[in-house]
């Protein structure tokens, strides 16, 4: 991943151009709006809290790449992100979420980033310090009698003895020697879960381990209970016991909460469902609740968690919908106000599908292929059978519900299930599909619109 202050937009709409194809003004728009993320933190003063993110709607059917271009812009800059459904918001206090819920979520999420991070710069301590703590088990000090407190030069000597021997099992240890040994350790206990109690949430963000609640009342001598393992199995402990001691959980929560309030990612998924496209036929009270539910969310307010109170106001939100039965101005004003971007997004052609296939980095072809490898099996398409797939997709898209470029996955998949199910026993060296091949297994499929409903 590139640094924030060199990702120009130029160059966040050629990472982008890696994994999605097409979709040119939509990858623009939210490459400036990242960067002006990064610009807003250059400001000095007042103003800088005053300037707020330009949330953006993308509409488009499905598979043309919302979500992804949201996922990527989020992995781009290592920014916490979330995807959430506002279908799932519907009717909140009977079946739906409560819509906090996102932001806790999206805290939980940059913590445990943090915390993979600080342990990540903390391993090579961690794993020095847990080999000591080996070795001590292995090879124990020699204990101080009191004939050796008298004779000083003996006392030296042992102890110059059983360093020389402790450095021969380290050397030992790190060249694997020792793996059939077995240890006794303490295994770490999680501490008693701390449970704090805010109004308006719900159960899904009670953050309640039930192994660490049983743990808490165990007796002190069942919990600190011994256990023995093969040395590789203790280290594995022991690392990870080390790098919860040299992590600050006030650190972690600290650059995690400003890492959520500057640079966080919320994706809202399906907000046209919220949208009320009907407004003579009545009020659909639990679409508008769960609008006027996000806007204070979006505009920015603070939501408690259990490692603090956050700031909205300056949480990038990306909402998405197909928009087929409703359109954006069906939102409410107040929460279209706060969607200051919207950019359409293009149906995709037989050409865009070429591309999809070839190009992009975890292209279909490049997946398969990999997945036909693990099998020693090469797999190879030529390009009139590529042509050929793309066609069958822009067609099956026509005929049937627009899915965009998950059309090519069932299209995929159904033209090479035979080889899938039997390439363990066959063992094919190499599979070449043709243009023949294609037409052959998918010509009858695409014609009959019945079948083609069920399996593509």
């Amino acid at each position: 991943m590139t640094s924030v202050s060199r990702l120009t937009p130029t160059k966040i709409v050629q990472e982008l151009d890696k994994y999605i194809i097409g979709q040119g003004k939509a990858k623009r728009t939210v490459a400036v709006a990242l960067r002006n993320r990064w610009r807003r933190l250059k400001v000095r003063g007042e103003l800088q809290d005053e300037i707020v993110p330009n949330n953006i709607i993308l509409i488009g059917p499905t598979g043309v790449g919302k979500t992804e271009i949201a996922r990527r812009i989020a992995h781009i800059t290592n920014a916490p992100f979330i995807k959430v459904e506002a279908s799932k918001f519907t009717e909140v206090g009977y079946v739906g979420r409560d819509v906090e819920s996102m932001v806790r979520e999206l805290m939980d999420i940059a913590v445990s980033q943090i915390k993979a991070e600080t342990a990540a710069k903390v391993i090579k301590k961690a794993i020095a310090a847990a080999e000591e703590r080996i070795l001590d088990l292995l090879i124990p000090p020699p204990k101080k009698s009191y004939s050796s407190i008298e004779d000083e030069t003996s006392d030296a000597e042992s102890q110059e003895r059983y360093l020389r021997n402790r450095q021969k099992m380290k050397e030992m240890l790190r060249r694997g020697k020792l793996n059939d040994r077995e240890v006794e350790i303490t295994p770490q206990q999680g501490k008693p879960p701390h449970i704090e109690l805010l109004s308006n949430i719900g159960l899904e963000s009670l953050d309640l381990n039930i192994g660490e609640m049983f743990s808490s009342l165990l007796s002190p001598k069942q919990r600190n209970q011994k256990k023995k393992m093969k040395v590789p199995e203790a280290m594995k402990h022991l690392i990870a016991d080390e790098q919860n001691r040299m992590i600050k959980n006030e650190e972690v929560m600290d650059k995690a909460k400003k890492l959520v309030e500057n640079n966080g990612i919320i994706f809202i998924d399906e907000i046209d469902k919220i949208a009320i496209s009907d407004k003579k036929g009545g009020l659909d009270v639990s679409r508008s609740g769960v609008q006027r539910d996000l806007l204070p969310i979006v505009e920015g307010s603070n939501v408690p968690t259990k490692y603090g109170v956050i700031d909205t106001r300056h949480i990038l939100f990306i909402a998405a919908g197909a928009f087929h039965t409703s359109k954006p101005s069906d939102l409410i004003p107040e929460l279209q106000g706060r969607f200051p971007l919207r950019e359409e997004m293009n149906s995709l052609t037989q050409s865009d599908f070429v591309k999809i296939l070839l190009y992009p980095q975890n292209s279909l072809i490049k997946q398969y292929k990999a997945i036909f490898q693990a099998e020693k099996t090469d797999l190879d398409f030529d390009d009139d059978a590529i042509e050929e797939i793309a066609g069958f997709a822009s067609k099956a898209n026509e005929k049937m519900e627009d899915i965009g470029a998950r059309r090519l996955h069932t299209i995929i998949t159904t033209l090479l299930d035979e080889y899938l199910f039997n390439m363990p026993e066959k063992k094919y060296n190499k599979v070449v599909i043709t243009q023949d091949i294609v037409q052959q297994k998918l010509n009858r499929i695409i014609q009959d619109e019945d079948l083609a409903r069920y399996i593509l």
